[in-house]
């Protein structure tokens, strides 16, 4: 097999630590990750680009540039340019370069990267124009019909944007006609309904795009959970099973909003503790 793996920075955001670590005390998690004096602590928003013998597969586009200023703020964006496009940019390529964009689940702070950066009086405007767009059933119907819990972390039009394409694959299953051999799918539901997470075949191993089951390196040990989570028990025993399955196979994960790391091989400690280990 040939498949490279290239991370890849989109537009970085600053949000609430007590919302990111749940109930974790902040005299704990402000070890992890030290908050500015508005108790906001730095987050990535990073996709991963697989190079498969010449195609193209990005894995989500983060949170990208489609915010209003005043939106822009509030969500705590860092950067008002599209970082991801200078990213792929950076590398000799464009949006339009992009075979398959692989989406975890629907919320802004990782499909907002499909939209062009805003610009006042315009409508959302999707880009990866070539791209087929693989996104799991459930996660998917939650974007079209949200809950009001999370109805605000979700855009309103893009699922019809990416429907009208003719390039949309609602994956249900374990695999997908457009990714095809060497990739399977993971499912969890403990932060949001069928958030997919894809495990990729690699000469170092399998790897595995955790998306929001697992942010960052801090959220490796299991109890640790977001406020934004649906059910974080659930979650927590979907993070053990996967990270027991990966440790069993010398497995790593991909982060998406760890500030730092982007992969990490999984590792358990002498008492039982989960880790990323960088490769």
């Amino acid at each position: 097999m040939s498949r490279q793996i290239t991370p890849l920075l989109g537009n970085s955001q600053k949000l609430d630590g007590g919302s990111m670590f749940g109930n974790c005390p902040r005299a704990v998690w402000s070890r992890w990750l030290p908050p500015d004096e508005e108790g906001r602590v730095p987050l990535a928003c990073r996709a991963m680009l697989v190079d498969d013998d010449g195609r193209k597969i990005l894995f989500e586009t983060g949170i990208g540039a489609f915010f209003e200023p005043k939106l822009r703020a509030r969500y705590g964006v860092v950067e008002d340019e599209h970082v991801l496009l200078a990213s792929l940019a950076a590398i000799g390529l464009s949006d339009a370069d992009i075979d398959v964009v692989v989406l975890s689940h629907m919320h802004f702070d990782h499909a907002g990267g499909l939209l062009a950066a805003w610009e006042e009086g315009a409508a959302n405007r999707l880009l990866f124009p070539k791209a087929q767009f693989v996104v799991g059933k459930d996660a998917f119907a939650r974007s079209k019909a949200p809950h009001p819990r999370d109805r605000a972390s979700f855009i309103p039009g893009l699922p019809e944007l990416l429907e009208a394409t003719g390039r949309l694959e609602i994956v249900d299953g374990e695999d997908s006609a457009v990714l095809g051999a060497g990739y399977r799918f993971h499912y969890s539901d403990g932060h949001t309904p069928g958030l997919l997470l894809t495990e990729v075949a690699t000469d170092e191993g399998p790897v595995v795009f955790v998306s929001d089951l697992i942010p960052g390196r801090p959220w490796m040990h299991v109890p640790i959970s977001m406020g934004y989570d649906r059910f974080p028990e659930l979650l927590i025993d979907e993070k053990r099973g996967l990270l027991e399955d990966l440790l069993a196979r010398e497995g790593s994960v991909f982060f998406t909003h760890d500030p730092d790391v982007a992969q990490a091989r999984v590792h358990q400690d002498a008492k039982g503790r989960f880790s990323g280990v960088s490769p």
